[in-house]
């Protein structure tokens, strides 16, 4: 048995005959079978934290049981704090796949999928931008396609709202289109962004850097939704050094929330918590720090903490009440969940074993997002189905699920496959279940599609 779940069994059971609760009863309570309880409890079987959490929450323990199985952290290594001088080739490939990798003996960054690659070009974080010269020139894409710097100073204004509307434009395609895809014209647009801003007035440079800062945080986000955590966190150090020289000093901490949220989903809780709060606790905007207290609050979820996690919820509603938003700048976070506290009570109450509560806010949440979000609509009925599988409402898990399943191959979320996963483990513990016969092609075919990629190092 390995060393974090040690003194589990016997203490879980001590706690369930201290209740007065047969196994039977106790696998009701957890949608777990009798057997699978049985052989955590004789050290058999090794418990999962989830089964800790709702194992704790069933009998009351106050995190105590769920403390003795915490969360796996997957280690990761940190991208450099600084830039400069760096070398990065984007390489794609006709057959869709890409590649983002530093030419100075760095580790290369995913871009999208893996497979045989042709490069396109070379970006150098100093500002230029230059074709591959090892390969066909008209395979180059074309990044430096702007004006002397008097124009760019002329039309300003103009530059600025039709970048802006550009940006608004990929926010928008990345609801609908696997993100690997998008990645290599979002890095081409990171990059442009910048080069016009350079080219500009004081004024008009300092708006376009922060712009540009938006466009490597969305690039980072799309990176981490095609699985590569590592170029998220890359992309968002870029983010935010792009931001510090348009003199935008907040985006350093949108720079923590993000990295907490790799840590969540790399299991290091303890990390995420601490970045999260120190994000929180700083001089950054009240949305910025209300998006913070929602991934500490998640971070408490997953130590079975209730309380903590709650009172962070509370925190970040009443920071986001506070936010004020231009109407002429993009929203920092997401765009497309009207309330996004009740979306991620939802997910914490989900983390802490309550999953017929986490559904009654999944399902509100979900039913007020537009149509044409169709990432974040996906998601968010993916975490529904699963919040139902979970309380054992197996049939509409899986009515709910399967007009997902084919949205889910094509958004290709690392988030929604993981989640898809999850659920995929609670419908197989009813294999005779006809629903789940029923669902159980399609659902393999989905879990198939959104396996995470292997790119080649």
């Amino acid at each position: 048995m390995p060393e974090s779940t040690y003194g589990f069994g016997p203490e879980l059971r001590r706690r369930r005959l201290a209740a007065g609760l047969t196994l039977d009863r106790l696998a009701a309570l957890v949608h777990y079978s009798k057997s699978h309880l049985s052989k955590v409890e004789t050290g058999q079987k090794s418990p999962t934290p989830e089964l800790a959490r709702w194992c704790d929450t069933a009998l009351g323990a106050g995190g105590a049981l769920a403390a003795l199985v915490p969360e796996r952290a997957v280690s990761a290594r940190r991208s450099p704090a600084s830039h400069d001088g760096e070398v990065w080739t984007l390489r794609m490939h006709k057959g869709g796949s890409s590649r983002f990798e530093s030419t100075a003996g760095q580790q290369p960054a995913a871009a999208g999928a893996g497979g045989e690659t042709a490069p396109v070009f070379a970006h150098d974080a100093g500002g230029d931008a230059r074709p591959d010269t090892g390969r066909d020139a008209g395979n180059s894409l074309a990044l430096d396609a702007v004006g002397p710097r008097a124009a760019a100073d002329a039309g300003g204004t103009t530059l600025i709202e039709a970048s802006r509307a550009v940006f608004a434009q990929f926010r928008r395609l990345g609801q609908t289109a696997d993100p690997a895809l998008l990645l290599p014209a979002l890095i081409a647009q990171t990059h442009t962004t910048e080069q016009l801003a350079l080219r500009s007035g004081p004024r008009t440079r300092r708006e376009l850097l922060v712009l540009a800062a938006r466009f490597a945080e969305y690039t980072g986000w799309m990176a981490q939704e095609s699985g590569n955590d590592e170029a998220a966190l890359w992309w968002t150090d870029r983010a935010v050094e792009l931001a510090e020289a348009g003199d935008d000093r907040h985006l350093a901490a949108y720079g923590l929330v993000r990295r907490a949220l790799v840590s969540l989903l790399r299991g290091d809780v303890a990390h995420a918590v601490g970045l999260a709060g120190h994000a929180r606790d700083g001089d950054a905007p009240p949305r910025i720090r209300g998006l913070a207290a929602q991934h500490a609050a998640q971070g408490h979820a997953l130590d079975g903490n209730y309380s903590a996690s709650m009172h962070s919820l509370d925190q970040a509603r009443e920071l986001l009440a506070l936010d004020r938003p231009d109407p002429g700048e993009p929203v920092i976070g997401a765009s497309h969940v009207p309330d996004v506290v009740s979306l991620y009570t939802g997910w914490c109450l989900y983390h802490l074993g309550r999953p017929q509560r986490a559904a009654d806010y999944l399902a509100r949440e979900t039913d007020r997002m537009p149509s044409h979000a169709l990432r974040s609509r996906t998601r968010s009925g993916v975490r529904l189905a699963l919040a139902h599988a979970a309380s054992g409402q197996v049939e509409h898990a899986c009515d709910l699920l399967r007009p997902l399943l084919g949205h889910a191959t094509v958004v290709h979320s690392a988030t929604i496959g993981a989640d898809l996963r999850r659920t995929a483990r609670i419908l197989g513990r009813h294999p005779r279940n006809a629903a789940v016969r029923d669902l159980s092609p399609d659902l393999t075919a989905a879990l198939t599609a959104t396996a995470p990629r292997t790119t080649p190092r």
